[in-house]
């Protein structure tokens, strides 16, 4: 593609997972499938994921990015799902099952993206792996945060299906720490890996109102709605006639957008206490190649729905029997104090009323969930709320690692798989001495980590 020095695949500025993307987009144009699916593949254990549900990053780092007389980047994460699928549909996706047996059992708490990619790599290594998972179906976000809208969960089982096939033991039900003891789990395995993610939503318990029903935190949504996907019965709360506000703007707030949209809401809000952002990249602000603050746009926002910027919930107004019926709004602008706490401030007077009796609170995570399991591994939590690691990804408990967003803090789905690949080089030179495997990400090197 003659394109210089590629940055889409720059780890500070591009792809966290080192994606070779010029070299498989050359093989696409010359129409070598294939081997682009070889070569993806070789970095990263699930491009049918990331191709639906990354943000991509290394289009914002592409070099056609520069100037929007380029055109625009190359369409890299189109290009990525689609070697993906052509892979799975023409059948070249086969099990890759150790030839060698190490003798040594991992044992990864979570089945999300960054576990199932450690699971899938010290598999492959020759380790006696087994995942356990909480929920009662794999996949962690994959299957119950992510709408099926955004990724059809037949995409997650045909991938499960080929960790089995490679030798990966799955154990759904069980939480760990509650259901098998963290002496046990030390006892029966090796290495344990945590891949528990960072699922402790953020709230604001200081709005008046928040009480009420009818207020719920946005997975509180997104779960039973995922369930009723897969066939468990209507979801408790639904948005079908209701008008609903959306307080985020940020991915989740555009996955609960969608899913109202889907329960047939009679009109959804979405409100974001930051001002509008621009359609185009301020050179001044963000300068190519770092990730833009720019308007994004989901499908979902097409669909229908009103977005509005610089507002805030004053409080949740409710009806005689305690259901929320309507929202006080006013205009506000975010700035920080001296020690650089965010502030939101009121710049109106001017309060609007607006009809609400559904409100979703998609305003983030604070980390990762208190759990019997790191007491009993004598494993706390660092000040952000995440479990702190050593210069290889091990806690302070030894044999005990880290890796997602349950180290990163909640964050994206290709960090999530870069930091499960990276996890698994640190689990197999732990148990070996030494490894082969790739490692895409170092936590020294990550301004996130807390050591």
């Amino acid at each position: 593609m003659d394109c210089g020095i590629p940055f889409c695949h720059s780890g500070s500025a591009g792809c966290p997972l080192g994606n070779l993307i010029p070299e498989w987009n050359d093989l696409v144009r010359r129409g070598l499938w294939d081997q682009a699916s070889e070569r993806l593949h070789a970095t990263n254990n699930f491009p049918e994921f990331t191709g639906r549900l990354c943000p991509a990053p290394c289009e914002s780092a592409c070099v056609l990015a520069i100037s929007p007389l380029s055109g625009g980047a190359v369409a890299i994460k189109r290009v990525e799902q689609t070697i993906a699928d052509v892979a799975w549909e023409d059948g070249t996706v086969a099990p890759q099952p150790a030839a060698v047996a190490s003798g040594k059992r991992v044992a990864v708490v979570g089945s999300g993206p960054a576990g199932l990619a450690a699971a899938q790599q010290l598999t492959r290594a020759g380790h006696e792996v087994t995942v356990f998972e909480r929920d009662d179906r794999l996949g962690g976000l994959l299957r119950y945060g992510i709408p099926e809208f955004k990724m059809e969960k037949s995409v997650l089982d045909r991938r499960l299906a080929q960790m089995r096939a490679e030798g990966t033991r799955f154990i759904a039900n069980c939480e760990v720490g509650v259901d098998l003891a963290a002496e046990e789990l030390r006892a029966g395995f090796d290495a344990v890996v945590l891949a528990v993610g960072a699922l402790r939503g953020r709230d604001d318990r200081g709005i008046p109102g928040r009480e009420l029903t009818g207020v719920h935190l946005a997975m509180e949504h997104l779960v039973p709605a995922n369930r009723a996907c897969e066939g468990d019965g209507p979801s408790p709360i639904d948005a079908a006639g209701r008008h609903v506000v959306i307080i985020g703007g940020g991915d989740t707030g555009a996955d609960c957008l969608g899913t109202a949209h889907r329960q047939g809401a009679a009109s959804v809000l979405q409100l974001d206490q930051y001002p509008r952002p621009p359609e185009d990249r301020d050179d001044e602000r963000s300068p190519w190649p770092t990730w833009p603050w720019i308007l994004r746009s989901y499908p979902a926002h097409d669909e229908g729905g009103e977005r509005r910027f610089a507002v805030a919930v004053e409080r949740f107004v409710g009806d005689s029997s305690g259901h929320v019926r309507a929202m006080h709004l006013r205009k506000v602008r975010v700035e920080k104090d001296a020690v650089g706490r965010r502030q939101v401030i009121p710049i109106s007077d001017e309060v609007d009323e607006l009809p609400c009796d559904l409100a979703l609170l998609a305003i983030g995570f604070e980390g990762v969930e208190h759990m019997p399991l790191l007491d009993g591994l004598g494993v706390e939590l660092t000040r952000r709320g995440t479990i702190g690691c050593g210069s290889h990804w091990e806690t302070t408990a030894p044999g005990v690692f880290v890796c997602g967003d349950a180290h990163r803090g909640a964050s994206l789905v290709v960090w999530a798989i870069a930091e499960g690949r990276s996890v698994a080089n640190a689990v197999d030179a732990f148990l070996t001495g030494e490894s082969d495997l790739p490692a895409p990400v170092h936590p020294t090197a990550l301004p996130l980590a807390v050591r």
